[in-house]
């Protein structure tokens, strides 16, 4: 069935019904997820598409199910390319030529990755005059498409999988710090990559389809300082930012206005000085500190400072302290405490009104 699914994809392919394309492999790859002709032949249908992101996770599960496959390295550099990811661009397509040494389009590809990042260096560093804002440059993704070859084909990654985990993110001056809630998972069965604009987390579900999150990222980050650490309630993602500035989302979006660099002031600038109106660089972790302590430390009154307390207690008593106290708290209709379950363990707990007062017994 995965078969016919994938001819009647490459057929749909050849009429430019690309959509239709990327669907029925798509459905080939449900009944067949270790092919990994099926993830490039989708690769190739998304890029025409210009689901670009989509193309390099399915070219990366293409090389994860096999390395050798020259195919699914020039569609990850065609796809990363037009992200303008060109490093890693570059990288896929050399590790391909090298097993395509005779394919002229992998030295084509490379060049252009060459030149791409030969301007952006000279725009790094070039002074901006004095009228000038900084501007990014867009990638020329008129001539990078990978010409038709029939029915040889290649694909990609499921996409339409709904998310299973909820994910949040925060940030500090220099890194964004991801949180994938994912309970329970082996860390095995994660496998996390770092792109110049892209992370990828792919995690392995026993008996079920893998949950997969590819966002292109608000800004650009430097892969080789990014760690993830797989904790027993959730995957945490460290992103460190290739430059300050402040991310207003976690994934790009073309309507966002060029972000503007945080301004961080040195050492010097942060000592006392009167009048001041520059902003302070904030201890993000000793600020965490500090509010635990004033929660740890906080003053209460009544009630409220009662409850607090017999709840410290509580929280810090062994197994008998909380069943001497659960047993006297109520036998006694709420006047009396113990924490001594030899006491209390054996017999009733009488009430003790205060003095002054006359405990009563309501009947219905």
């Amino acid at each position: 069935m995965a078969t016919e699914l994938a001819e009647k994809a490459k057929e749909a392919f050849v009429d430019d019904n690309f959509q239709l394309a990327v669907d029925l492999y798509s459905q080939a790859i449900h009944l067949n997820s270790k092919s990994a002709d099926l993830f490039a032949d989708r690769a190739q249908a998304n890029i025409k598409l210009n689901n670009f992101t989509e193309a390099v996770a399915d070219a990366n599960r293409a090389i994860e199910l096999d390395p050798s496959m020259a195919k699914a390295y020039l569609r990850k550099g065609i796809a990363c390319l037009k992200l303008e990811e060109y490093i890693t661009s570059k990288s896929a397509l050399e590790l391909g030529t090298s097993l395509a040494q005779n394919d002229s389009r992998f030295t084509k590809l490379i060049g252009e990755c060459d030149q791409h990042i030969a301007e952006e260096t000279n725009v790094e560093n070039k002074p901006l005059k004095s009228n000038e804002q900084p501007t990014s440059t867009p990638a020329s993704v008129g001539t990078l498409e990978e010409p038709k070859e029939g029915c040889n084909l290649s694909h990609e990654i499921d996409t339409t999988i709904t998310p299973r985990y909820r994910h949040e993110y925060y940030q500090k001056p220099n890194e964004v710090v991801v949180t994938i809630f994912a309970k329970g998972i082996p860390a095995g069965n994660v496998a996390v990559d770092f792109g110049e604009q892209i992370l990828s987390v792919r995690i392995a579900i026993p008996g079920g389809d893998p949950y997969h999150f590819q966002p292109r990222l608000f800004a650009k980050i430097i892969p080789e300082k990014c760690r993830y650490q797989v904790l027993s309630t959730k995957v945490e993602i460290r992103l460190v930012k290739a430059e300050d500035i402040h991310w207003t989302s976690l994934e790009y979006s073309k309507e966002v206005a060029v972000p503007q660099k945080l301004n961080i002031p040195s050492v010097e600038s942060q000592r006392p000085a009167y009048p001041s109106s520059k902003a302070k660089l904030i201890d993000w972790d000793k600020l965490e500190a500090q509010v635990k302590k004033e929660e740890k430390e906080e003053k209460l009154d009544g009630d409220a400072a009662l409850n607090k307390l017999f709840r410290d207690i509580y929280q810090s008593a062994d197994e008998d302290m909380r069943r001497a106290m659960s047993k006297s708290f109520v036998e006694s209709n709420g006047t009396v405490l113990s924490t001594d379950w030899k006491e209390v363990g054996s017999k009733k707990v009488e009430g003790s009104p205060p003095d002054g007062m006359e405990l009563k017994k309501w009947e219905s």
